[in-house]
């Protein structure tokens, strides 16, 4: 299906532990361009963010927005020491038997001594923490892939229609070119014959000028290459691919085909529709540029 690169997506998800929130807009882009915002604590997982956009979008400027709430920060777990304990109980008996007291040493005692049982805040779950993370952003980037579709869709169908008129545009212009052929023949005749009065007019001559105008605004390769390139981009509109970077080059074709149509040519109503053809490639090519 075609996509526009416009689109956005929003979700939350929360456990006993955490609260993510994901936000995503973006717009059009020549290429994937991933600009993150989120709390240092999730820095960790910046690698495995961006691979799960790849997985979902192709082109456009995403912007990423992350809100994290960490209800375990704040609690602390006891952390016993053994090996600082048994230090501070292999010195005490050291001075019992130095100094000849009494070994009255409780667990109670020992447990006062410094760095024998400390506080330390609860560690991340990073496993429980990705888990939870790519279920938002898989969320929220499921959301903004539903609303691209969505618009793609209407691109697909406005593109359509103007590629209709275009088509429209390009048989007058064929239709209207040999009509000028003759045309300009008859005005010679014309001229020529206004000119001469009584003399006999020299048709070979006459056609050989007829041929050379007939080359100088000949548009016929012109003609098939715009008819060629409207058909390859209705086909490639159809195949729901992701065809942004074609069309766009394709447009170009297209407009080019157009500026030389224009520039051959001597007939006010081609030059008219010409102009017409040209407007509406830009139109068209300004659409496709949202495309994906």
């Amino acid at each position: 299906m075609i996509k526009s690169m416009t689109g956005f997506g929003r979700n939350e998800v929360s456990n006993e532990s955490y609260k993510i929130s994901v936000e995503l807009k973006a717009v059009n882009h020549r290429y994937l361009d991933v600009n993150t915002k989120m709390p240092k604590k999730l820095n960790m997982f910046d690698n495995s963010i961006r691979a799960l956009i790849k997985e979902y979008l192709e082109r456009g400027k995403v912007d990423l927005y992350i809100l994290f709430e960490d209800y375990t920060e704040g609690q602390q777990n006891v952390k016993y020491n053994p090996d600082i304990a048994k230090e501070y109980l292999n010195y005490l008996r050291q001075m019992s038997a130095e100094f000849g007291l009494e070994d009255d040493i409780r667990v109670s005692t020992l447990s006062r001594f410094p760095e024998v049982f400390t506080m330390e805040e609860v560690a991340l779950d990073e496993e429980a923490l990705w888990a939870l993370l790519k279920e938002a952003l898989s969320g929220a980037l499921s959301q903004m892939v539903a609303s691209r579709e969505a618009e793609g869709e209407n691109l697909k169908e406005d593109l359509l229609e103007k590629l209709d008129t275009m088509s429209g545009y390009v048989d007058f212009i064929e239709e209207r070119s040999p009509m000028i052929i003759t045309e300009y023949r008859q005005k010679l005749m014309d001229k020529v014959r206004d000119m001469l009065e009584d003399n006999k007019i020299d048709e070979g001559r006459i056609a050989q000028e007829v041929t050379i105008f007939a080359d100088k605004i000949c548009v016929d390769e012109e003609i098939v290459r715009l008819k060629s390139h409207i058909a390859a981009t209705k086909k490639e509109l159809l195949s729901g691919n992701a065809v942004g970077r074609k069309l766009d080059f394709i447009a170009q074709e297209m407009n080019r085909e157009a500026n030389t149509i224009l520039s051959k040519t001597t007939d006010i109503e081609i030059s008219n529709i010409g102009i017409e053809l040209k407007t509406l490639i830009e139109k068209v090519r300004e659409q496709i540029q949202n495309i994906e």
